[in-house]
């Protein structure tokens, strides 16, 4: 592979900086350039197998309130187009399924991740490039395409080691931004189009993908799993504007008022340089993509390999009946990294983090939360981690309040090194008992990593698929969509329309409350 690193640099006066050496050009080169490249099959593979995790979260949320309303918002634009919703059968114009689907992907926060210089979910570029595709009739292998790109892309402005990348959360800017570059970049590749329309494309996506972290902090709401939905919004647009020839903001990275001039580093020091690696356009199969984690948990991701590792525990500790003797627990203290600590753990001092009457949203950014579930149940899923009985919580209430977390060096720097083979999001963690006896052990990596102990195979997507839409969709149902996935290399126009799970077994459900449409 010839992948270069690119520098990424403010100009100094309006208009200095050449077309072809901004960032939005050259990520366009590499998506229209695509098409003439060899594919790479592990990675197509992959995008197939996303598209079925895809499938599995959006209708495992399916009746949760944020999805319903965005299920019921896209309703309006039935038969006007022929996108597909998850579970339904009617046909939709893209912008609202994409909306829709992109919404119920990231709700449960059980989509996929990478992390780096920045934090992502890669999957959100799913929803709008299957819309659109299915909108204008194009090749299975094209969308498998455009995914692929997207990945490459949003991968690539999240950062692949030797100091690369390009950090939001640092400056309190969403990762909202890298998405709808990659949603860009995917449709554009998708579609055919000139690397000039890419461009624009790609400038008009990130300069209206600009938003804050607030939709993280205080009392959180639906914004948070609406992001990936305003984003399929913004980036298909952005595309069909520069389809009909119209410019987007440009250079939207460099320029002198550009996002890293006045939202980034750019903003304290005029000098600020970032670096991107990218693949050589049209040469370099794209594979970005396999270097991302499937998430086996309905929880954040810095606290998937601790999740393992807590169940990893619970075998070694006190039994009382069926289940932990948890009155024989005295403490337990995660050594971990900064953000672990800080964000998700004690550090964080938000006591709605060790209450387990606060709303999901703040349990699955809770590692005291996932430890003592898991502790006190011996498994961590999507629906029963969540719902609980009053003795049960009162049980997890004091249980989760003699959980410590603790930051250790050796865990920051393993979450910040460089080498995605060293690169780690784990932690130690010591149970300590009435007696003093200690039982402790430590996990650098989740299970379903690409390095963990058992890296995620198709088997496991479709077992997660199973699971997720047991209540609304049939075997045969499920069957038939896994080999629809499978054959996407060779559908095109009206088929594929296959390429979406319908609700067959139980009920799709309307929004309680009615609002403007």
């Amino acid at each position: 592979m010839t992948a270069t690193i690119h520098t990424v640099a403010v100009e100094k006066a309006s208009g200095e900086l050449a077309r072809e050496q901004q960032l939005a050009w050259k990520l366009a080169e590499l998506a229209t350039r695509a098409k003439e490249a060899p594919q790479d099959d592990e990675a197509v593979a992959m995008a197939k197998n996303r598209i079925i995790d895809n499938a599995a979260i959006a209708l495992g949320a399916a009746n949760e309130t944020a999805v319903r309303v965005a299920r019921a918002d896209a309703l309006a634009s039935q038969g006007t187009g022929s996108a597909t919703i998850w579970g339904l059968t009617e046909k939709f114009a893209p912008v609202p399924a994409a909306f829709a689907n992109a919404v119920a992907v990231r709700f449960l926060d059980n989509d996929d991740c990478y992390l780096a210089a920045e934090y992502s979910h890669p999957d959100d570029n799913i929803s709008p490039i299957i819309a659109v595709g299915q909108q204008l009739g194009v090749s299975g292998a094209d969308i498998l395409r455009g995914v692929v790109v997207a990945y490459e892309v949003h991968v690539a402005l999240v950062g692949t080691g030797d100091g690369t990348g390009i950090c939001l959360h640092k400056h309190k800017v969403d990762h909202m931004t890298h998405i709808a570059a990659g949603t860009a970049a995917g449709l554009s590749s998708m579609l055919g189009l000139t690397t000039e329309q890419a461009y624009h494309a790609i400038n008009f996506a990130v300069h209206n993908a600009i938003s804050s972290r607030q939709s993280r902090k205080g009392d959180i709401g639906a914004q948070k799993e609406f992001v990936p939905g305003f984003s399929a919004e913004i980036s298909i647009k952005a595309v069909h504007h520069a389809m009909h020839g119209l410019k987007g903001p440009n250079p939207v990275y460099e320029g002198v008022d550009s996002i890293i001039r006045r939202f980034l580093n750019g903003r304290d020091d005029e000098s600020a340089v970032y670096k991107i690696e990218l693949a050589e356009p049209g040469v370099d199969a794209l594979a970005n993509i396999m270097k991302t984690y499937p998430k086996q948990h309905a929880f954040e991701y810095q606290g998937q390999a601790i999740i393992d590792l807590a169940l990893q525990l619970r075998d070694r500790l006190p039994k009382q009946g069926d289940g932990i003797d948890l009155d024989r627990i005295e403490k337990i203290v995660l050594e971990t990294s900064h953000h672990t600590h800080h964000v998700i753990g004690t550090d964080a001092n938000d006591p709605q983090k060790i209450d387990p009457d606060s709303p999901r949203g703040t349990l699955d950014h809770s590692i005291m939360f996932a430890i003592a579930r898991c502790i006190q149940t011996g498994e961590f899923h999507k629906d029963r981690a969540y719902q609980m009985t009053r003795p049960e919580k009162d049980e997890l209430r004091a249980l989760m309040a003699r959980i410590e977390t603790q930051f250790d060096q050796r865990w920051e720097d393993l979450y910040h090194d460089q080498d995605p083979n060293v690169q780690a999001y784990g932690g130690r963690m010591i149970v300590t008992l009435a007696d003093g006896t200690e039982v402790a052990d430590e996990k650098t990596r989740a299970n379903a990593h690409p390095g963990g102990d058992t890296p995620w195979q198709r088997a496991d997507y479709e077992a997660k698929l199973a699971d997720y839409t047991k209540d609304l969709v049939s075997d045969d149902e499920r069957a038939r969509f896994i080999a629809a996935v499978d054959g996407m290399d060779r559908m095109s126009g009206d088929e594929l329309a296959t390429i979406n799970l319908i609700v067959d077994t139980g009920r799709l459900e309307a929004p309680d409350t009615r609002g403007i449409y």
